[in-house]
């Protein structure tokens, strides 16, 4: 796949239509090492540290986007999943080579490399390939929101929905337990009262369904930045929001809401420690 010719109404300064070309040569040969171990037999499967599964699969894969990098971008800082942080740069590569690892060692085809390019602390660049049902969705500062559609040799621009009710709203909240974990499943059972539709579709698909306007709210705790920094550049360009759980800018703080943009401030009133009770 090849980026969009950029937006000539952008501004020409910081360009990154070269990182997104590369971000994409990324994914390129993260899902060619993902992909040929994806639901093998004896596929190798460790605990972590923190009692997550790693797979020969997640090393591999980052090894080879980490390689890429090398050679590509030298100088530019890298942080991932499960190689951690190296180099210190104000361009930092951000990376979950399979987010969704459960699902991966399952068998089931609801996993995705993720691909971020941060710069000064703010995503600029992200890829979401999904490839085991053969989707991509990338976006860029300036360059707007794109996805791949099976069947039409194209990509396809994508954009949030113009929803403004909440009464027809359709929500994404990973899980119940992660809510209650933290606090807020009062919160969460009040906003489900209040919405059209709510279902955990899990992962990084719910954002992505976002960007292309089939959901308006998706929130999650206990993320870290290799977990969502990829999806802010391709919400934010295709028209939605996206902040922590309370409203901040910012990808580091441990929760995440995106939106359409459209009905975030709703949802940050819905989902505050005082929503549930109210």
């Amino acid at each position: 796949m090849t980026p969009t010719t950029p937006d000539p109404s952008a501004p020409p300064a910081d360009d990154v239509a070269d990182d997104l070309a590369l971000a994409l040569r990324l994914a390129d040969a993260a899902d060619a090492v993902s992909m040929s171990r994806f639901d093998a037999a004896d596929l190798d499967v460790q605990l972590k540290a923190d009692a997550s599964h790693v797979t020969e699969a997640d090393l591999a894969t980052e090894r080879a986007i980490r390689d890429l990098l090398t050679a590509e971008r030298p100088a530019d800082g890298v942080l991932g999943e499960e190689y951690g942080t190296s180099g210190d740069a104000r361009r930092q590569w951000i990376i979950d080579p399979i987010d969704g690892t459960a699902n991966y060692m399952k068998g089931i085809p609801m996993w995705a490399t993720l691909i971020a390019l941060a710069i000064d602390g703010v995503p600029r660049v992200g890829v979401v390939s999904q490839p085991a049902i053969g989707r991509r969705w990338w976006g860029a500062a300036g360059h707007g929101a794109w996805s791949n559609v099976p069947g039409e040799t194209a990509p396809r621009r994508i954009s949030v929905s113009a929803v403004d009710d909440l009464a027809h709203s359709s929500i994404s909240f990973q899980s119940i337990r992660q809510w209650d974990e933290v606090g807020r499943a009062d919160q969460l059972l009040a906003l489900s009262r209040r919405v059209w539709r709510d279902r955990g579709y899990g992962d990084a698909w719910p954002y992505m369904l976002l960007a292309e306007g089939r959901l308006e709210f998706v929130a999650e705790f206990g993320v870290k930045e290799y977990d969502i920094a990829a999806h802010v550049p391709i919400v934010t360009e295709a028209g939605g929001r996206f902040t922590d759980i309370d409203g901040a800018e910012t990808v580091s703080s441990r929760s995440s809401l995106a939106t359409n943009g459209i009905l975030h401030e709703t949802f940050l009133e819905l989902v505050s420690l005082h929503g549930g009770r109210a």
